[in-house]
């Protein structure tokens, strides 16, 4: 399965359609991952994903990562807007995003199919200059 997760991160970035990092410990040990997706060039939005591995959850990993990928997609790519979902279920997810300047606008019911069936998520967004 972990496989095609990097194949499809792959093929998002020949296609200009989205970009995938792995989060690091001193550039080797994988923390996790963070991307850019959902380019929309046109009307400069983009989504924002990210993980992290059981053992360096709550330890700022994912604060520091959307921290640094959201300065440079609104800073240096330009894009106007970036916007976050996550399972309603995931309160600490919620936590990282509010804290990196992605307030909660929202909730899309019955939005995303995890493994345990549909959740609803939670919408959040940051935007350039706001």
């Amino acid at each position: 399965m972990a496989r095609s997760w990097f194949d499809t991160y792959h093929q998002d970035r020949e296609r200009e359609k989205g970009g995938h990092w792995a989060i690091t410990r001193d550039g080797s040990e994988v923390l996790g991952r963070i991307a850019l997706c959902g380019l929309d060039f046109d009307d400069g939005i983009a989504g924002v994903a990210y993980w992290v591995l059981p053992a360096a959850r709550g330890t700022g990993v994912a604060s520091r990562a959307l921290t640094a990928l959201t300065t440079w997609a609104l800073d240096e790519i330009g894009f106007h807007r970036l916007e976050l979902d996550h399972s309603t279920r995931n309160t600490a997810s919620c936590r990282v995003a509010t804290k990196c300047g992605y307030p909660l606008e929202g909730t899309k019911r019955s939005a995303a199919v995890h493994d345990d069936g549909r959740h609803d998520m939670h919408l959040h967004a940051c935007i350039r200059g706001v």
